[in-house]
C-alpha cells in the first residue's frame, strides 16, 4: 500500500509517506502558523527521501480538524489538489482520531485545548465515536471525563488526568484503521469546524 498523508491542523506539521512496507515520517511539533510556507518543501523533501512518485499513491489522506481554521484549510486544499491532479481517492482523518487511535480498546476521550477554558472533545468506545466532536467548557469536561477509561491529548491539560500521546503515531494508526473509508468523492475532504471562528462569532 502506498499513500501520502499530511496534518496541518494544529501547531504541528506532519507528513507521512507509506511505500510498500516502508514508512517515512516528517514531524515538526511547533510549526506554528508557518504551514503555508513549510508544507510543500517538507513534502518534497520526504518524497525525495522515500524515492516516491505521487502518481504511485493509492490514496491521499488529510487531517480535517478540529484545530486551527487556517491550518485545516491549507491541508484540505493541498490534498484535494493532489487527489484531483492524480485522480486518486482520499481519506479524511480527524484530529481526535490522531489522539484516540493511540489507545487500543476501551472508552477514550480525546481532548484538544481550545483555550479560554474551552475544549474540543470527542469520545470513543473501542474505536467507534460515541460522543460526536463537540466544543465544551471545562466544567462540562469535568462531568464527562469520569465516564472514560482514558483521556488523551497532545499536551498536559491542567486539572485533568491526561495521557499525553503522539499525534504522529496516532495519525498512522488511524489511517490503517480507516482504510474502509477511502473514497473517490474528494468532497468528503471537508474541514471539520466544531465551532465558528472568532471572526464569525464577532459578526
Amino acid at each position: 500500500m502506498n499513500y501520502l498523508a499530511i496534518d496541518t491542523s494544529g501547531k504541528n506539521l506532519t507528513v507521512i509517506i507509506k511505500k510498500g512496507e516502508q514508512v517515512y515520517k516528517y514531524s515538526d511539533p511547533d510549526c506554528g502558523v508557518q504551514h503555508s510556507v513549510e508544507l510543500m518543501p517538507r513534502v518534497e523533501e520526504l518524497l525525495h527521501k522515500a524515492d516516491f512518485d505521487l502518481k504511485n499513491a493509492d490514496f491521499f489522506a488529510c487531517v480535517v480538524g478540529a484545530g486551527s481554521f487556517t491550518g485545516i484549510r491549507i491541508g484540505v486544499a493541498t490534498v484535494k489538489a493532489m487527489c484531483f491532479a492524480y485522480s486518486k481517492p482520499c481519506l479524511a482523518i480527524t484530529s481526535f482520531d490522531t489522539l484516540a487511535y493511540n489507545k487500543k480498546g476501551g472508552k477514550v476521550l480525546a481532548l484538544i485545548d481550545a483555550k479560554h477554558n474551552g475544549f474540543y472533545a470527542c469520545g470513543y468506545d473501542n474505536g467507534k465515536v460515541t460522543l460526536e466532536p463537540s466544543y465544551l467548557m471545562r466544567e462540562q469536561v469535568e462531568k464527562i471525563v469520569l465516564d472514560y477509561d482514558k483521556a488523551v491529548a497532545i499536551a498536559d491539560i491542567n486539572g485533568f488526568n491526561i495521557e499525553i500521546v503522539s499525534v504522529v503515531d496516532g495519525f498512522e494508526k488511524a489511517i490503517e484503521s480507516k482504510l474502509d473509508e477511502i473514497s473517490l468523492d474528494i468532497e468528503k475532504l471537508k474541514p471539520l469546524y466544531v465551532r465558528k471562528s472568532q471572526a464569525e462569532e464577532g459578526r
